[in-house]
């Protein structure tokens, strides 16, 4: 029994020390950093179609039907796939009950415009009737190679953090080990766009042209912190 507890003691002594073992290791902490700016190609548009009165006559209605007509039409020559234009919402009161409760309603109707050509965008917005363009916005944005340039930039970052570690150690006459620990810092930035003029100047009458965009661009920067050995 005796044995037994000394055994039992020796053993939890030795476990003890090995958890207190401390890691003797030279060690050298750095950062890596690689940015790039890449340009969206990948735009969601909201789009607002809304009757109106011709001379505020509400017999010369100029009905929602015509509207759409016209957006399925310039979508159409623009070479956009037909998928790629959805209803976002639709207003509550476009029934024909409500319209004969109230001769002066207007109906109206939102949709998402997917496109990868802002000069499309602008084609297609000048064959609608600018009286019936109640708004455009910029809902989204992507990049569609952001994936493989994430990768490329993470890489890149662990490159240049293991290039401070490595001219670093040899300033001092000692060599760089393996890496000991690695992590990522993610910093990626993406701006709204920014307008080169107001887009609600298309409701105007005298609008000739729809309104141009710019694009911030974004901005994809990685931070890498990786720890290595020196020997």
């Amino acid at each position: 029994m005796r044995k037994l507890i000394a055994l039992a003691y020796i053993a939890l002594i030795s476990i003890s020390a090995s958890a207190q073992q401390v890691d003797l290791r030279k060690k050298i902490s750095v950062s890596g950093t690689a940015e790039l700016e890449v340009t969206p190609d990948i735009i969601y548009i909201s789009i607002s179609l809304k009757e109106y009165l011709k001379d505020n006559n509400t017999k010369k209605r100029v009905d929602i039907t015509e509207l759409e007509n016209q957006l399925y039409n310039a979508i159409q020559q623009a070479g956009i796939p037909k998928e790629n234009l959805t209803v976002n919402s639709l207003s509550s009161y476009t029934t024909a009950t409500e319209k004969k409760k109230n001769p002066e309603f207007l109906a109206s109707k939102q949709y998402l415009l997917k496109v990868t050509d802002l000069n499309k965008y602008n084609t297609i917005i000048g064959a609608i009737d600018p009286k019936g363009i109640a708004y455009t916005n910029i809902e989204n944005f992507e990049y569609s190679k952001i994936e493989g340039v994430r990768k490329d930039l993470k890489i890149k970052a662990l490159q240049a953090a293991k290039s401070k570690a490595n001219y670093l150690l040899e300033s001092l006459g000692n060599k760089l080990g393996n890496a000991l620990d690695i992590q990522e810092v993610n910093n990626e930035q993406f701006p709204q766009p920014m307008y080169r003029s107001n887009v609600m100047m298309m409701k105007s009458a005298d609008a000739q042209a729809p309104a141009e965009l710019d694009f911030k661009k974004i901005k994809l920067s990685y931070v890498i912190n990786a720890v290595f050995e020196i020997i």
